[in-house]
């Protein structure tokens, strides 16, 4: 299956990625990593990004077509960035799940405040990327990480969402 995890810069979508990988299995794919590996970091023009995006979605296709799970992990703040990914879990007939993670803006400023190990997203990025936002219009799973639910607990009700709508 695929999931996709979109959310804002600061939202804890890489943090999901890895508690929800590390219990129920799938490959992790985040734009950060990949941007790493490319040697891409600090480069974020548009051909910097399409390159990111393309290693993404092939390391996406091998990883459905090898019949494992696919956890991407990236803002996906356009339609036309998460387009692709849907279509390659459609030519290949896998289910998809598409995932917001969001917390508040007070909860986001004081993450960016602090250095993560993989992302270079500040406050500024952040509102760029919130101001350009195009919210899924397709049934999807919110989820809120600035509760006092932990992330474990926010892993299960992914989990279980994935478990009652594998029929789509």
């Amino acid at each position: 299956m695929l999931l996709l995890l979109s959310g804002l810069p600061g939202s804890g979508k890489s943090t999901l990625a890895r508690v929800y990988t590390a219990r129920y299995g799938g490959t992790r794919i985040s734009s950060d990593l990949i941007r790493a590996e490319l040697g891409l970091l600090g480069h974020y023009q548009p051909g910097d990004k399409e390159q990111v995006y393309a290693a993404m979605l092939e390391r996406t296709r091998e990883l459905l077509a090898g019949g494992d799970t696919a956890v991407v992990d990236s803002t996906f703040f356009l339609r036309e960035i998460r387009a692709p990914f849907e279509a390659v879990a459609q030519a290949l007939r896998v289910p998809v799940f598409r995932v917001e993670v969001r917390a508040g803006e007070d909860t986001i400023r004081r993450r960016l405040l602090t250095p993560r190990p993989d992302s270079e997203a500040d406050f500024s990025v952040y509102e760029k990327i919130r101001d350009q936002y195009e919210p899924w219009t397709e049934p999807h799973l919110e989820l809120w990480t600035d509760t006092d639910e932990p992330v474990e607990s926010l892993a299960e009700t992914l989990h279980h969402y994935t478990l009652q709508h594998h029929d789509h």
